[in-house]
């Protein structure tokens, strides 16, 4: 697998003319990468130590609009600047643009040089800080479920999203023949991001109509967003080449399951699982115990950095493999957590609350934050439920992004993780999709009301 290259092989193919860009990357709130795209030449002369973007970037809607409320950017503050600066141990070509090669940024303080705390690569960074301050490295690895359309994005997009049909048919839920049909497309994606030196494992179909999952090898946490996230573009990207659309949208339609990301957490201690305990009759340490009690006790007050939008919630219904309560169990997918390779040295916990929809950072600094907290706490752990978890008096995951908002603004252990004025802002994020939904009236309504009302 080819993998990053370094500073100076990046150089070496500048002036060997086969790099002309460089894309300066950053990752915004709804996950996406955002950026410039620099001549090449200039990039290795001098952009390579920072550039420049306006702190709106993390202060947006989904949409790209500016709401008010913010505290840390306003019209009243002018947006000023962040710093982006370029992180060079992650430059990485980008095979299925010619001549391309990215680098991701830490975003700075254009006054201070600190990094801006609300950032979700900032946000990450410091709960594996936390997590190295231990004595552990969070190794982690995340799923990636999406929708590939018949038609490209600006043709669903000029059809006002009506009609969607999807590549195949059928559920191709592990369907060689169906997921040859969409070949065009996820062939170019598993090579192109082996060759951009993402460790690929595989890509299948998954258990609805049109609806696809590609794989990534577990890795250090940071490194696993990084790798979520140039997936999730990539797709995007090599799906729009070949005429197609592809969507990460948690609920497409009303009769179709959702799409997940399902985030698998392990921790080490010195290149050894620190999880995995021989004697345990799951082959769980004490410890993982203890992080499994912290994901529990505090699933709520996460939920947000998992399901960020009004549509995250319609994927959590009954009989879809989604979950709906907040439990652990062994090897069970109606969980929201799931015990996977128990009695193994490969023994981790698989949260499976996510939807496709979510910021692989923010996600993965949530759960840290809570599972780490369970560690310092030293939380006991329920036993494991049995039977079909849709059913039985366990506790619910917040139904709806106001549920969600309102456990994340009430959480004293993610203001303890990340600080007041981090769950502040994105509690005001959660606010302007509300706002927004709530002014907006719906095909729903007008089908429902129009005549009858």
């Amino acid at each position: 697998m080819p993998g990053p290259i370094s500073f100076d092989e990046l150089k070496a193919q500048v002036d060997g003319g086969l790099v002309d860009t460089v894309l300066v990357c950053a990752v915004d709130m709804q996950g996406r990468l955002m950026g410039k795209r620099f001549h090449a030449g200039h990039f290795v002369a001098s952009a390579w130590e920072e550039t420049h973007c306006c702190n709106y970037l993390f202060a947006t809607d989904i949409m790209m609009a500016t709401p008010e409320g913010y505290e840390s950017t306003s019209w009243e503050k002018g947006y000023g600047d962040y710093v982006m600066k370029p992180d060079l141990s992650t430059l990485r070509p980008m095979p299925w643009l010619e001549g391309t090669v990215m680098v991701m940024c830490d975003i700075l303080d254009h006054h201070t040089h600190e990094e801006v705390p609300h950032t979700p690569r900032a946000m990450l960074k410091a709960q594996v800080k936390r997590a190295e301050a231990m004595g552990f490295t969070p190794m982690m690895a995340t799923e990636l479920e999406f929708f590939l359309f018949e038609k490209s994005y600006p043709e669903i997009r000029k059809s006002g999203f009506r009609a969607l049909e999807t590549l195949a048919g059928y559920n191709e839920d592990y369907n060689i023949m169906l997921t040859t049909r969409e070949e065009h497309v996820l062939r170019p994606v598993r090579n192109h991001l082996w060759a951009a030196g993402i460790p690929i494992e595989n890509s299948k179909g998954e258990a609805e109509t049109g609806q696809e999952e590609l794989n990534i090898k577990y890795a250090p946490a940071l490194d696993t967003a990084e790798y979520h996230t140039i997936a999730k573009h990539a797709i995007k990207e090599i799906a729009h080449q070949q005429g197609h659309a592809a969507s990460f949208i948690a609920k497409w339609h009303e009769d179709k399951v959702g799409s997940s990301s399902h985030v698998h957490m392990s921790l080490w201690e010195g290149g050894t699982p620190a999880f995995f305990d021989e004697a345990d009759s799951l082959g769980m340490s004490g410890l993982m115990k203890h992080y499994v009690a912290g994901l529990l006790k505090y699933a709520p007050d996460v939920t947000y950095f998992l399901a960020p939008y009004i549509n995250s919630y319609k994927r959590f219904q009954v009989g879809t493999f989604a979950p709906t309560r907040v439990i652990w169990s062994i090897d069970n997918r109606t969980a929201g957590f799931r015990l996977c390779g128990e009695g193994t040295k490969g023994v981790r916990i698989e949260c499976r609350v996510g939807g496709s929809d979510l910021n692989p950072y923010l996600a993965m600094a949530a759960l840290l934050a809570a599972g780490l907290k369970g560690i310092e706490d030293k939380l006991e752990l329920e036993p494991a439920y049995t039977g079909d978890a849709y059913s039985g008096n366990a506790s619910r995951l917040p139904g709806t992004l106001r549920d969600a908002r309102r456990e994340l603004l009430q959480s004293e252990m993610l203001r303890e993780a990340f600080g007041d004025k981090v769950v502040i802002h994105y509690a005001r994020a959660a606010e302007v999709e509300i706002e927004d939904f709530n002014r907006v009236v719906t095909d729903y309504e007008i089908a429902r009301g129009f005549e009858m009302s």
